[in-house]
């Protein structure tokens, strides 16, 4: 995945939550704007879930999906993810 890909997603004005998909199978969601650091150009990001972070490696990702609200589990909805 590139960079500006993601940067996309992340300003996408309403922001949409949504998923990233890494190569090894796993699925991250980013809940909220604000729960995802990544500088523009750059191939790593820091997202947020909870009490931990996870950061991803965008050669490692294979791709985005957008996260329906209502397919979130209540306890993301809770941490902004509306």
């Amino acid at each position: 995945m590139t960079s500006e890909t993601l940067q996309n997603a992340i300003r996408t004005q309403p922001f949409r939550p949504f998923v990233v998909h890494m190569a090894d199978g796993r699925e991250i969601l980013v809940a909220h704007p604000e729960l995802i650091a990544h500088k523009a150009g750059t191939r790593t990001a820091v997202v947020v879930s909870g009490d931990s972070f996870e950061f991803i490696d965008l050669l490692l990702a294979t791709g985005l999906r957008d996260q329906n609200i209502e397919e979130m589990p209540a306890t993301d909805r809770s941490r902004g993810g509306s």
